[in-house]
């Protein structure tokens, strides 16, 4: 999309990989089973800060946060050093949420370890979570209700870290209760909590999951992830549900995210910011700053 902006933004979630150098086992042989948006082929090319440029000409945000883009988990901190040398010699991205497996017994040496890099602001480690609404249950393994997740979830408030949290929103009671079992951390919610079902039914359910979650102050949600699989990414179905989960979290809680190159499977870059930007576009001056740039600013501590 042909698509020209000029107001400061931060992209909230986005993601580098060099497939020559540096070991990404979902990008290099292994294969996710059911990935949400089918066919990820596409992805398995190297994604750069100069491709980010292209993908961003006439629309570059003014800072990025990196989400771990599921490096060998064998060595996590290894893509921290390659992402701080990267960010050193290009000036992206401009901070960092790391991976560090919060229910493995090397997870405290892990967390100090990340938390010793000076733009690392969170941890992002995907939960153990069930396929469908229907078949959701509580007190998995390796899921946020797991006693041995939950201590080092614990460790990141003496860290300084925020959470970022990935999971459908049919297991978003469990991050309610984990939001409000440990308030002074800050729970991200990543990909809009992941409305794939959007029949009446669906979003009535994930709209109920996002305001309990939503009930605890010490959350926030970052609107990304939308695209369908099978299908190209519209306004006419994205900008309702871009309103509802701005409406449920509030204009100083919720943040603009492209999950680039990820969702470039669906849409591109202007086409994803145009529909945000759409979205807000009858709020205030003010509110629309705060969405776009103030409120990534805040929460991943980039001023």
């Amino acid at each position: 999309m042909d698509f020209e902006f000029d107001e400061p933004f931060i992209d909230a979630h986005q993601h580098f990989w060099d497939l020559g150098a540096n070991p990404y086992p979902w990008l290099q042989g292994e294969t996710v089973p059911n990935f949400r948006y089918g066919d990820y082929s596409a992805l398995q090319r190297n994604y750069l800060p100069e491709d980010l440029a292209r993908d961003t000409r006439g629309h570059a945000p003014a800072g990025t946060v990196h989400i771990e883009a599921e490096w060998d988990r064998a060595d996590p901190v290894a893509e921290t050093r390659w992402l701080t040398q990267l960010a050193q010699a290009h000036g992206r991205p401009t901070a960092l949420v790391a991976h560090v497996a919060l229910d493995h017994g090397d997870a405290p040496a892990l967390l100090a370890a990340q938390a010793a890099f000076p733009l690392v602001r969170g941890i992002r480690h995907k939960p153990v979570s069930a396929a469908s609404a229907e078949v959701a249950q509580r007190d998995l393994a390796g899921s946020m209700d797991d006693a041995r997740w939950r201590r080092g979830y614990a460790l990141l408030q003496p860290h300084g870290l925020s959470f970022d949290l990935q999971a459908p929103w049919w297991n978003l009671d469990q991050a309610a209760e984990l939001a409000r079992d440990f308030p002074q951390t800050l729970l991200i919610l990543n990909h809009t909590g992941l409305p794939a079902d959007r029949s009446p039914a669906g979003l009535a359910g994930w709209r109920r999951a996002l305001e309990a979650l939503a009930a605890q102050p010490n959350t926030a949600i970052k609107i990304s992830g939308l695209g369908q699989r099978g299908k190209p990414w519209t306004q006419a179905e994205n900008v309702p549900v871009i309103r509802d989960a701005i409406a449920i979290f509030g204009a100083g809680r919720s943040l603009f995210a492209s999950n680039f190159p990820v969702d470039s499977l669906v849409a591109g870059y202007g086409t994803i910011l145009a529909g945000f930007v759409a979205a807000i576009a009858d709020r205030p001056a003010h509110e629309r700053r705060v969405l776009l740039h103030d409120n990534a600013v805040r929460f991943y501590r980039l001023g």
